[in-house]
């Protein structure tokens, strides 16, 4: 069984910066792409960033670019995404997601809050 589970949220001030971790289990973690969405308070989920199996190619969405970095560690089974220069609407709850055998699997989420 899939299993996601998100950590390393909380409340920072604009600048600030947070590390998130979401520790994987139920697959073969490094043959599959991972994805970091993220949702707002009243709006629907939005994609972040995605490292790809393998070579570890990494993407992300204009508005995190340059601040926020997605990392994977193979051997502990564990997705990463460090925040920097963290933004007021960067403030949603983050989740960790993977598409395995054809559905997608999310975690329980971590709030972020950014705000002075």
């Amino acid at each position: 069984e899939v299993h996601l589970v998100e950590s390393g949220g909380g409340s920072v001030q604009p600048g600030g910066s947070l590390r998130l971790s979401c520790s994987a289990s139920g697959f073969t973690f490094g043959d599959y792409d991972m994805s970091w969405v993220r949702q707002a308070p009243g709006k629907g989920p939005d994609w972040v960033a995605t490292i790809s199996s393998g070579p570890g190619t990494t993407y992300y969405v204009d508005s995190v670019k340059g601040r926020f970095t997605i990392s994977r560690d193979n051997v502990e089974n564990l997705l990463y995404l460090q925040m920097n220069d963290l933004k007021p609407e960067d403030t949603a709850v983050y989740y960790c997601n993977v598409l395995y055998n054809g559905d997608y699997y999310w975690g329980q989420g971590t709030q972020v809050t950014v705000s002075s």
